[in-house]
This record gives structure tokens, sequence and C-alpha cells, in this order.
């Protein structure tokens, strides 16, 4: 398992993210992939029997290991780093690194820290309020064979966390696009 977080995790991390307006995403069968509103999680599920979770970390890190961009987007506070793969019938699908300041983990949101292999998007779009906004997405591979990630805030009852996404080679997102 740590290999995945040894590939993955410094490609999310250097990402140059772009907002969906720079994009015409609109059209292409990735679009709605990359543009979910909703719990990414409960989409994926759609499109397997077996649809799995595993943490491969969990730490808290400082707000001095966060980029600048991160720090506009969740604020100044030291961070809950959550880090999964999410598996559709035992194939990797999607690489998820999850930022949830210390401050969102109060309150109702405590449990947060205990989802363990819960889907986060099971848990956030189980409430009236919650939303996602400042999505931004990423080309991490190619023109010809891209590898596509997203990262956008979500929020819970008005406390903020930044989840970001790649979606892995094996993802339905690249379905359409491989001629399956």
């Amino acid at each position: 398992m740590s290999e995945f977080n040894q590939l993955y995790s410094p490609l999310i991390q250097g990402a140059k993210w772009y907002s969906v307006q720079s994009w015409a995403l609109e059209q292409t069968s990735h679009g709605a992939w990359l543009l979910e509103s909703e719990s990414l999680s409960r989409r994926l599920a759609q499109y397997c029997q077996h649809f799995t979770v595993t943490v491969l970390a969990q730490t808290i890190i400082s707000n001095d290991h966060l980029s600048m961009m991160e720090r506009e987007l969740i604020g100044d506070s030291d961070c809950l780093e959550r880090k999964v793969i999410l598996y559709g019938d035992q194939q990797p699908w999607v690489f998820a690194r999850t930022l949830i300041p210390m401050t969102t983990l109060s309150g109702k949101e405590q449990d947060l820290v205990d989802l363990g292999n819960s889907p986060l998007g099971y848990r956030v779009f189980n409430t009236k309020n919650s939303r996602r906004d400042a999505l931004e997405v990423a080309n991490l591979g190619t023109q010809q064979r891209p590898r596509w990630a997203r990262r956008s805030r979500l929020w819970i009852n008005d406390k903020p966390m930044l989840v970001a996404e790649l979606f892995l080679t094996q993802s339905p997102v690249y379905a359409k696009e491989n001629g399956c």
C-alpha cells in the first residue's frame, strides 16, 4: 500500500491546478466525473459490485507543511491529513488526499477522525449542510494519455476541508476514452 502513497502523493501535491473554466469539460466523457458536485464515492459505487476504501495514512500535519494555496482555501490550522485509495471490484480507481483542519474537527464533525475505511463522501454528503466549491482540475499525464485529478473544498456545517483526487488508469472516468 505504501507504494501508492509514494507514487501518487507527490503527484497530487505537485499538481498545477486550473479552474474548471480553463478546460472545456462539459462536453467530454471525463468532464462529468471531474465536475461531480456530490459524493464521488457514491458515484463510483454505482460502477462496481464491490466498492471499498483503504486508508494509506492518517496523520496530523502542521500548517507550515501546507502550500500557500491550501492555506488560502482552508485556513492556517494544523490538519488531519488522510490518504486513501478507492477501489471498485478490487481495482484501484482513485487516490485521494484530504486535509481536514483541526478547527473543523469539533462538534458533530469530531467523528471525521474515526472514518477508518468508510468513504469520506458518504459522511460529508449525508447532511443538508454540505457543499463543494473551489473546484480545480489538473492533467498529470499527457495530452494523449491524460491522468486527471481534481481538487475541491468541501464544506460540512460551514467548516472546510480540502480534497484532492487522482483518477487512476483503471477508473471508470477513462472508460469511454479507452473505448470500453
